[in-house]
């Protein structure tokens, strides 16, 4: 009975850690996206990838938060059990503050860059005034619920600290920094749900990186024309 229990043990435990690799993976992605902010790669499509990867980062959010609270709130859990749980918090709670950060990031950028069009390109895409109005009223409602959504996350975060206190100088690291979010983790059915995730979101920044390679070629080649027309009038 007590190693088929310690077996069991083991798969939830595995179970939690794709469940925070998943989180960290999708985190990592939302990062990506908000450095292109306000660059020539901006456009509307980035702030929809924007909005939907932030929105599977928060689900995952709750969904580790969950599954963490229960164990660590149990007070039958043997000691080695609860060390290694108490260490994914710490590591959890780490992403989550990280994602906090870029969520900030990406709010005061897209408050700078509003509309996502500056300099050249801006110039270059001056006949498509109407549309360009059009984005940046959807832009000023994304801008506020991104907003709301950082002080969910900030809340979120203040509730976790509420049921879980568990301080970062008391766990120990069992491997290498990040060297246990960058392992490949394999937990059969529970984590085909959360491998299909990665995948989208692998696509979302393969995605992006395309469209940012288009959108600056199309802006240079403008820029040449509207300089060879500059020159000709002169």
């Amino acid at each position: 009975v007590g190693k088929q229990g310690s077996q069991i043990e083991d798969k939830t435990q595995e179970e939690c850690r794709a469940l925070l690799e998943a989180l960290n993976k999708v985190a990592a992605c939302y990062r990506h996206l908000v450095v292109t902010i306000g660059g020539t790669s901006d456009s509307q499509n980035l702030r929809e990838e924007l909005k939907k990867t932030r929105k599977k980062a928060q689900d995952l959010a709750v969904a580790n938060r969950n599954k963490l609270t229960v164990f660590l709130k149990d007070k039958t859990i043997s000691k080695d059990d609860r060390v290694e749980y108490e260490r994914l918090w710490v590591i959890f709670t780490t992403c989550m503050e990280i994602l906090e950060v870029d969520m900030r990031k990406a709010l005061e950028m897209g408050q700078e860059f509003h509309g996502g069009t500056t300099g050249v390109a801006a110039r270059a895409m001056s006949a498509q005034n109407m549309k360009y109005e059009a984005d940046s009223n959807i832009d000023v409602v994304d801008l506020k619920d991104l907003e709301n959504e950082i002080n969910q996350v900030g809340e979120m975060m203040m509730e976790m600290e509420m049921k879980v206190n568990v301080p970062n100088w008391t766990v120990e690291a069992k491997q290498d920094p990040g060297a246990e979010l960058q392992s490949t983790i394999s937990v059969g059915a529970s984590s085909v749900g959360m491998i299909s995730l990665n995948e989208q979101n692998k696509s979302v920044c393969d995605i992006t990186r395309l469209l940012a390679g288009i959108i600056f070629t199309a802006v240079l080649i403008i820029a040449v024309v509207l300089a060879v027309l500059v020159i000709q009038l002169s």
